[in-house]
């Protein structure tokens, strides 16, 4: 049975998030995995005042964190837009300036941290001099390892739009492998404490950005270094990513007051305990960053191309699939809690037992609720909607969560603080369903409209066609309507004829030979839209990269008998560009 047109678009929207997701996972999860290696390091070599003096770094790195995902953020979702309007010049140096102003960002912190372990700042924050013996050697040796972290961070965004997800997941398996080493020479042999423990992390991060610049330095990438750059680019990044980075910020500033809040109520134990299930489920947070992270390339490359149908096929894939995936995952987490908690305390009569099981059974029930929050700031943050953005990350990051916690935790102790993480999530997605009640004023009736796009983004369904096939006998028969469309849109039998024809000969040859370049199911989307006195058509399909010397045979072959069909569009068509997004093969051509 043949595919319709939103059926096939989905299909392969939903590919593509699904083949992009691992490798974003794998980022996501890279901090997170050698976070737990020297937690687990940690717990064994060295005591439970190590982990607090994690704890205590925690805010610290969510600020970096927060600034990382800023320039993360906003030079992805401008690069999507410009590659999805086909304009490499501006996408090459929206990376370029990216790479330079995070360079700098990640000198000022270097020195910021080296300052405050070495002459023991750290006291504004930690009065107890015993714990900051631990806290400051591992501030020292995080201050070493900030500017590959923040590199490698870009960097790893850059490898995922030009599709080269096996370098990233290759730069991990170096980084963990390298990390275990080193926690092991650094911890176990030569006994250096919480130095050795970020010593650890910051050197193995510097061999991953070594893997990931290596192809960047080999001159096969899309991406490469412009000396001409404009410097609004900058603010767009700024204003771009950090609507989407606040969320970052206010969890630093929350971290600061949850830690006065367990110090003062519960005690050393419970920071511990707290330190602990956070260090071990950020692993599998990186599950929803990944999630993220995929949706919100895809939406900037479908904000590029005013994509209107890509964007709702994302939302509802994240609804319909990421959210129960990801509950799947977060009742697996609950059920273990007793197992993961026994990784790292082994006396169940001691508090920090206690309290470690606790919110293993408790903080993973927020993960499901996250996906969708996620979702609806990246959505809001590609279309600068400044104020959802802003109001959506002070409400997760600081009202909620501290919130809640300040009321419960006198009464409950370190359950409240767990229990406030729940609301949180609960209680956010109301406010996302009210903002779009105000901004349209009226009750959202249809997930569209709960999406709140603007009435201007996209062509009118009047103006535009959208069809697929998956067979050579669909393409002749899409051939036809694409003639039948042109015509009752005003355009002249020539160019109608011309339309169609250019349709059948190109989406027919991805049908005939890219289909069959794999054991996979493909499908190929075919759009028409009429814009101004324009007649542009795309095709998109999901085989295997286009290679641009075979096009140059296709259209200059050595026997002029070949590919007749082709070779008369791009010689009767205006403009026919080709460009690969996210491994989707991409061809616009305008009649």
């Amino acid at each position: 049975m043949p595919e319709t047109a939103e059926t096939g678009n989905s299909t392969i929207v939903r590919k593509t998030l699904f083949r992009l997701l691992p490798a974003q996972i794998l980022l996501a999860a890279s901090a997170a995995v050698t976070g737990i290696i020297s937690s687990l390091f940690a717990g064994n070599y060295i005591g439970p005042d190590a982990m607090t003096a994690v704890g205590l770094y925690g805010p610290a790195s969510m600020l970096i964190g927060a600034v990382t995902l800023m320039m993360v953020g906003g030079s992805q979702i401008l690069c999507g837009q410009y590659m999805g309007k086909n304009q490499l010049e501006q996408t090459q140096a929206v990376f370029s300036l990216d790479l330079i102003v995070t360079a700098g960002l990640a000198v000022i912190f270097t020195v910021g941290l080296l300052a405050a372990g070495v002459f023991d700042l750290t006291r504004f924050i930690c009065a107890d001099a015993a714990a900051r013996s631990y806290l400051n050697p591992y501030v020292i040796g995080q201050a070493a390892g900030v500017f590959p972290l923040m590199l490698s961070q870009q960097l790893a965004a850059f490898l995922s739009l030009e599709n080269r997800n096996g370098r990233t997941a290759i730069g991990f398996a170096v980084q963990i492998a390298a990390s275990l080493g080193l926690h092991y020479l650094l911890i176990a042999v030569m006994r250096i404490g919480t130095l050795g423990l970020a010593l650890s992390v910051s050197l193995s991060t510097w061999l991953l950005l070594f893997v990931q610049a290596q192809y960047f330095l080999s001159g096969r990438s899309m991406m490469k270094f412009r000396r001409k750059m404009r410097a609004h680019d900058a603010l767009d990044i700024f204003k771009v990513g950090a609507a989407g980075s606040l969320s970052n910020c206010w969890q630093a500033l929350r971290g600061v007051i949850l830690n006065g809040l367990i110090l003062q109520y519960v005690g050393n134990a419970g920071l511990s305990a707290f330190a602990t299930v956070n260090t071990l489920l950020a692993v599998f947070w990186a599950i929803p960053g990944g999630m993220i992270a995929v949706s919100r390339m895809l939406m900037s490359v479908a904000a590029g191309e005013e994509d209107r149908e890509t964007l709702v096929a994302v939302m509802k894939n994240m609804i319909l699939r990421f959210v129960p995936l990801m509950a799947v995952v977060s009742a697996g987490l609950v059920l273990s809690a007793v197992p993961l908690t026994r990784l790292y305390y082994r006396d169940v009569s001691a508090p920090v037992y206690q309290l470690t099981v606790q919110g293993f059974r408790m903080l993973p029930i927020c993960m499901p609720l996250s996906v969708i929050f996620m979702h609806f700031v990246g959505l809001n943050q590609i279309f600068k909607k400044q104020l959802p953005v802003h109001l959506l990350s002070l409400l997760d990051g600081v009202v909620f969560v501290a919130g809640f916690s300040a009321l419960l935790i006198p009464f409950m102790g370190m359950k409240g603080v767990y229990a406030a993480n729940i609301l949180n999530g609960i209680c956010l997605l109301p406010v996302i369903f009210g903002i779009a009640w105000v901004r349209r004023h009226r009750i959202p009736k249809t997930p569209e409209e709960v999406l709140d796009l603007p009435d201007s983004f996209g062509t009118a369904d009047g103006d535009r066609l959208d069809l697929s096939a998956v067979s050579m006998e669909e393409v002749v028969s899409v051939s036809r309507q694409v003639e039948a469309f042109c015509r009752s849109r005003g355009f002249d039998q020539k160019k109608s004829s011309l339309a169609g024809l250019a349709m059948e000969e190109m989406a027919g040859n991805v049908v005939e030979h890219g289909f069959h370049m794999d054991h996979r199911k493909h499908a190929v989307n075919m759009r028409v839209v009429r814009k101004d006195n324009d007649l542009i058509l795309r095709i998109r399909d999901d085989c295997r990269p286009f290679d641009p010397e075979e096009r140059s045979r296709i259209v200059d072959p050595e026997d002029i008998t070949k590919n007749i069909g082709i070779r008369m569009i791009y010689g009767l068509a205006r403009k026919i560009t080709y460009q690969n997004l996210l491994g989707l093969n991409v061809l616009t051509i305008r009649l």
